[in-house]
């Protein structure tokens, strides 16, 4: 490759990761003012904000992991797909904390136009679906129509695992010459640029980029989740991370 076309490919490459990083999926550049008038620790708070997922206290040695997360742009764009990719990252901030996923929750906002009715159905089964294939119920949820939505909707779920509090892990890494696995999905054309599109205003006549809408696969999900919990259980690990949106 000539010096000129690695510059240029070093320089998209910077930029991919500058407009990834400095997004509002990422960086929560907008909100993180009023997120941190939230109340993050007391008593039974084992872990607040800055890990995968928060931990409480539930005694004798159990504890409870759980994180809620967006995932609208998707599933505005496309409903199934898009919340069922959502329901799959949640699932993946509670395993890899070290806990077994128990329950999903979902907190739903449409608009009042014609195009809701459509939006549910697709959410609706893309949260089922997800949950159902990989063997983590929706015992619980609220949804609520007003035409503030009708330009996009906010798809919100929720997930809760239980872990005993020793096999509680934590992203980081403890020593300089650790060996670093990488697992998951193959890495594919979709979802790239998911973190900036999931950022990006909606305009009435833009065109929507469905290629940033990852392709699920819950059963691969299903059994990365049992390999991570089964690890979770050995002292083999230092640190456990979910790579989120790229």
């Amino acid at each position: 490759m000539s010096e000129a076309k690695t510059k240029f490919a070093e320089m998209s490459i910077e930029e991919a990761i500058r407009d990834t990083m400095h997004s509002e999926h990422c960086s929560y550049k907008s909100t993180r003012k009023f997120l941190a008038g939230l109340h993050t620790t007391g008593e039974h708070i084992i872990q607040g904000p800055g890990e995968n997922a928060g931990i409480l206290d539930l005694g004798q040695g159990l504890a409870l992991a759980l994180r809620i997360e967006s995932h609208n742009h998707p599933s505005h764009v496309k409903p199934a797909e898009g919340a069922a990719t959502g329901v799959g990252g949640i699932i993946r901030d509670i395993f890899t904390m070290g806990a077994r996923p128990i329950a999903l929750l979902d907190n739903l906002r449409f608009g009042a136009d014609q195009r809701a009715t459509w939006l549910l159905r697709g959410v609706a089964e893309g949260i089922s679906r997800y949950g159902n294939c990989i063997g983590i119920p929706v015992v619980g949820g609220e949804i609520f129509f007003d035409r503030t939505y009708n330009g996009n909707c906010l798809v919100n779920v929720c997930c809760m695992g239980l872990v005993p509090q020793k096999n509680i892990i934590y992203g980081n890494a403890l020593t300089t010459d650790s060996d670093l696995i990488y697992v998951g999905a193959r890495t594919g054309r979709d979802g790239m640029g998911g973190a900036s599109f999931a950022s990006k205003t909606f305009q009435e006549d833009a065109p929507r980029d469905e290629k940033a809408i990852q392709d699920d696969d819950p059963f691969l999900e299903k059994l990365l989740l049992e390999a991570c919990v089964e690890l979770a259980e050995t002292n083999w690990l230092e640190g456990m991370q979910d790579m989120r949106g790229a």
